[in-house]
């Protein structure tokens, strides 16, 4: 049977690679702070959540593909309850992928808060922009518990086209900086020559 999927973030890239999941047959739960840019989801056969909580509280793996760091560490702090020391017996979710651009540092610290609760947490930052998103021809850099990210394996091919694993927690966005930083480098370079 396939995992139950929360969905968190349906912006420019997140809705088109949810919609992938759905396709693909996995029943899918999702939520994000408009739920007008759910609405394609939706009709598709999403069902809505009224919260990050609520989410993981129906999901067997909750992804996030939000837009900046800060709104990742809230969000998880919000599935995992953090004010309360301990996840609600009816939390679901036993792994949280976040598929951000993030800081390798946060993963590490995510990793382990959500390991002590007994979630396993993978990093998987993306490239590809939202043509990739839409196309299913991302790049995804994975870093976290490698037993995990193998497993997963049937998600990753729905969603892009090359799927590295790069090492522990903190891996994928290490992968994802080095990325970022070539880009940068040729686009000056690019910009130069022009000039």
């Amino acid at each position: 049977m396939k995992p139950r999927i929360g969905w968190i973030g349906t912006g420019i890239m997140g809705r088109s690679m949810a919609m992938h999941l759905l396709k693909g047959g996995y029943a899918l739960n999702v939520f994000n702070r408009t739920e007008s840019k759910a609405a394609d989801l939706l009709q598709s056969g999403a069902v809505w959540r009224s919260s990050s909580y609520e989410i993981a509280k129906h999901s067997d793996i909750v992804f996030l593909m939000l837009g900046y760091p800060h709104e990742v560490r809230e969000t998880v702090n919000e599935i995992l309850s953090v004010e309360s020391g301990n996840v609600s017996p009816l939390l679901l979710c036993r792994i949280i992928v976040d598929m951000t651009t993030s800081s390798p540092g946060q993963a590490i610290e995510i990793e382990a808060l959500c390991r002590k609760r007994n979630i396993t947490t993978l990093d998987a930052p993306v490239s590809g922009g939202d043509v990739g998103a839409k196309n299913a021809t991302l790049s995804i850099m994975i870093g976290g518990d490698e037993k995990t990210a193998n497993d997963l394996m049937p998600i990753w091919n729905l969603l892009g086209k090359t799927v590295i694993y790069h090492g522990t927690a903190g891996s994928g966005q290490h992968a994802k900086m080095v990325n970022q930083t070539l880009i940068a480098g040729n686009m000056l370079g690019l910009c130069e020559a022009l000039v």
